[in-house]
């Protein structure tokens, strides 16, 4: 495996919401010194905390298969306007909320389980200005604290895959959403037979992992009141994605200074590797789902 075949793709949120004990899942992936680590990575590539820029971030930011380029192709589908307000389901470090703030001109409220990930993620807020536009909170998806009817739109990427039950969560997001408010996926989803081969970024084993297909989360989602607009298999872009990192980075000798092995450590290789055997031989596949709150 490359370098580059690990940093871009990870779960969104590979901490947040899972099936086991949340304290249990925190303290596994809380880094103990995190902000410090992306600094010096920031520092590394000649920049400082008032010059580094989001595109800077992004190695460390993305944390889903196809990277930024797949931020960009889900998130224009969601028809965000200027002054909306985001719910970011699984923020993780805050750095989809701020591509998405910086780019669609919109206040975004992000959510996630882990509190270093949280308190790292306000500060690269302010690192890059958008301290003002994006509120990231410690919180469970399962039990929002928001009022009924707060939020134009909400998105999560690569977050369902630790939530066993689709129905809970998507009652939760249909009941902060706005009416017609737009709600968007992006997911790791079943799409054929066969056992997965673990560990892979969001589980060790297949008992802490919560898979599902398209047509469950359809159904989860028009249980709980969504109108699915659109579907999209993205599985021959995640392999071509893969491909063309490989092909970049085969002479790659050591990791670049932000990445997401600031976060995964010498476990990530063989969880990639993993993911993308799951993904060749056709037993999973990232999907994008549109659907809005009627």
């Amino acid at each position: 495996m490359t370098r580059d075949d690990y940093f871009s793709f990870l779960p969104h949120s590979v901490i947040t919401f899972t099936m086991s004990d949340h304290n249990e899942v925190t303290e596994h992936y809380t880094h103990g010194d995190l902000l410090s680590a992306i600094l010096s990575g920031v520092t590394k590539l000649g920049k400082t905390r008032d010059t580094v820029t989001i595109e800077d971030l992004a190695p460390v930011d993305e944390f889903h298969i196809g990277g930024r380029r797949a931020s960009k192709d889900f998130l224009d589908q969601l028809g965000l306007e200027d002054g909306d307000h985001v719910l970011d389901v699984g923020c993780g470090l805050g750095g989809t909320s701020r591509f998405v703030a910086e780019r669609y001109n919109v206040r975004v409220t992000g959510i996630d389980l882990t509190a270093e990930y949280i308190d790292a993620g306000r500060v690269l807020c302010e690192w890059v200005g958008l301290g003002d536009r994006i509120t990231l909170n410690r919180g469970n998806a399962l039990s929002l604290t928001f009022d009924n009817d707060t939020f134009d739109g909400a998105y999560m990427m690569h977050v369902g895959m630790n939530i066993e039950d689709k129905a809970a969560l998507f009652t939760e997001i249909h009941r902060v959403l706005r009416p017609k408010g737009v709600f968007g996926i992006y997911d790791v989803m079943r799409i054929g037979d066969g056992e997965l081969t673990y560990p892979i970024p969001w589980a060790a084993t297949a008992s802490t992992s919560a898979v599902a297909t398209p047509g469950d989360y359809k159904e989860a989602l028009q249980t709980t009141g969504f109108t699915v607009d659109a579907e999209r298999n993205r599985r021959e872009f995640a392999l071509d994605f893969f491909e063309q990192l490989h092909a970049k980075t085969a002479a790659s000798i050591a990791p670049p200074p932000l990445g997401i092995h600031i976060l995964m450590g010498d476990t990530a290789p063989v969880k990639v590797k993993n993911m993308i055997e799951n993904i060749a031989t056709g037993r999973v596949a990232p999907v994008e789902i549109i659907a809005w709150k009627v």
